[in-house]
């Protein structure tokens, strides 16, 4: 299991300086972000990739995801979603998914995350399932033929918040290439005891993004140790339930001080996960 950094909190540095730097930090896995500044598919050549690559190889890290959610490039956070009423907004959405499908297997990253739907904005929820479903059935087969997992990460205020939402809508889901990033932080923000929805979800669990989230459970992603999260017990979840793919520490509020930011969360959560018994940083 590899505890990594994500680029998202490196926004102010180009992507090999952020690897680098959290290199620095002793992370031994760094999550990419599939947007600009950093790793937007239009913007990368095979020639790129391959430098991306050496440079990842270089400093002894493992990807550990590509987090596909945002797209500033063209839109913001939540849009193009995968339920914008436009199909060609839609279409921006798969087409983007896709492209980050193939730079996944470039890199040699098992997996990508990718939004729960989008903001309803009005729209049904049965309507937004539906659009979901529909783009989702135009990407699976490229995600089962490249042997990548699709990631779906639920979000307060999006169509998927909870563990009932995502497993109502897994249900009906026909491949084995669509999981669940488990965000510690978003299911406390839904209300929910994050080692108990680890625990119920644990079957379609592919990777994981940890961070605090402050007492009132406000979508608000802290230093590790600043808010109220029992990482003691998702951890010893964890461990009973035998988990082994990879976390990635998720601070993007921290844009002006990442590092500082990476080396108190470190400074907490390691000796945690090993009075847990957890085996981090060994494939």
């Amino acid at each position: 299991m590899i505890l990594g950094y994500s680029t998202n909190a490196f926004v102010k540095y180009t992507l090999p300086d952020s690897l680098k730097r959290i290199a620095d930090l002793g992370f031994k896995g760094a999550e990419i972000m599939c947007d600009r500044p950093h790793l937007y598919p239009p913007d990368y050549r095979d020639t790129d990739l391959r430098d991306i690559k050496n440079t990842v190889d270089r400093l002894g890290l493992k990807i550990t995801n590509l987090n596909s959610f945002t797209l500033f490039a063209v839109g913001d956070t939540y849009l193009p979603s995968w339920i914008e009423p436009d199909p060609k907004q839609r279409s921006i959405r798969i087409q983007h998914t896709r492209e980050c499908l193939g730079i996944a297997r470039e890199l040699g990253c098992a997996n990508i995350s990718i939004p729960p739907g989008g903001p309803l904005n009005g729209m049904s929820e049965a309507e937004a399932i539906r659009l979901f479903h529909q783009g989702l059935d135009q990407v699976i087969p490229l995600a089962e033929s490249l042997n990548i997992k699709l990631l779906i990460e639920p979000e307060p205020d999006l169509l998927m918040e909870n563990s009932a939402q995502f497993k109502a809508f897994i249900r009906d889901v026909r491949s084995a290439a669509v999981g669940l990033n488990f965000d510690i932080g978003h299911f406390f923000c839904a209300g929910e005891e994050p080692h108990a929805a680890f625990e119920d979800l644990f079957e379609w669990i592919g990777h994981v993004h940890i961070e605090d989230i402050a007492p009132s459970r406000v979508h608000n992603h802290l230093i590790a140790g600043q808010g109220a999260i029992e990482f003691k017990k998702i951890f010893e979840a964890m461990v009973q339930l035998k988990y082994a793919c990879d976390i990635s520490l998720e601070l993007y509020p921290y844009v002006d001080m990442p590092e500082e930011a990476g080396r108190k969360s470190l400074a907490c959560l390691l000796p945690l996960m090993r009075d847990a018994g957890m085996v981090i940083n060994s494939d």
